[in-house]
């Protein structure tokens, strides 16, 4: 799961991104409304922790953009603002949950947790792709319904692929999707081969197929046989 933190406190930035990087999340931060609207426009998360008072502009009328750019994202408001007002406003521009700072760290992971499920129905929670099964929740993989031992790496990279199957993904998408986009700042993304190579390994020796296709100098495809 990606997550955007919108905060423009450095310190609450940092404590929220290593609590939930320990959780298996992959965290980005944007510290004022101008980062934020980029990131917004140009990446997926699945949940962005907004919050309404950035030196730049209003959270509010972030909130409104993402709603035009990225309505699939969960929204968490994390503000100092406690008035009644306030809440219902964000809830009303439609943010899924808010939270009034100061919080426990735990608290906030449990209101992500809460907004997930909302958004994944129960029946949506096992991604099936032929004889590959994996519960979103539990983040338990089978295959032929024999439980397989994937590293977290290895599992995110195979819901990606499973959810973009039969599209080229390139290196540099595949290691922004699992480490987050600072990536981009890298201009060799070869560390992605070896998980790649784990993933495949891993499949084939469970009694999966070969799914992954290298599509040379371009990237990898995971594709139906």
């Amino acid at each position: 799961m990606k997550i955007l933190i919108i905060e423009d406190h450095k310190d609450l930035a940092a404590n929220i991104t290593d609590y939930l990087k320990k959780e298996d999340y992959v965290c980005e931060v944007a510290c004022d409304a101008k980062e934020a609207l980029e990131k917004i426009e140009l990446f997926e998360y699945d949940c962005i922790l907004l919050d309404l008072m950035l030196p730049d502009g209003n959270g509010l009328d972030i909130l409104k953009h993402i709603k035009n750019y990225a309505p699939g994202s969960s929204v968490i408001i994390v503000s100092a603002k406690n008035s009644l007002d306030t809440k219902l406003t964000g809830l009303d521009d439609g943010a899924d949950d808010y939270i009034t700072k100061p919080f426990s760290l735990p608290e906030l992971h449990s209101r992500i947790k809460a907004v997930l499920r909302r958004k994944t129905p129960e029946a949506n929670r096992i991604l099936s792709f032929n004889e590959i099964k994996i519960d979103l929740e539990s983040k338990e993989c089978t295959i032929n319904g024999q439980l397989i031992n994937l590293t977290k790496k290895e599992l995110n990279l195979l819901i990606y692929f499973i959810n973009n199957q039969n599209r080229m993904l390139s290196k540099q998408a595949i290691a922004s999707h699992l480490w987050g986009d600072y990536t981009y700042s890298i201009d060799n993304v070869d560390f992605v081969y070896q998980h790649l190579k784990n993933l495949r390994k891993k499949v084939i020796d469970a009694g999966g197929k070969d799914y992954l296709q290298t599509v040379y100098g371009l990237g990898y495809k995971w594709i139906d046989k």
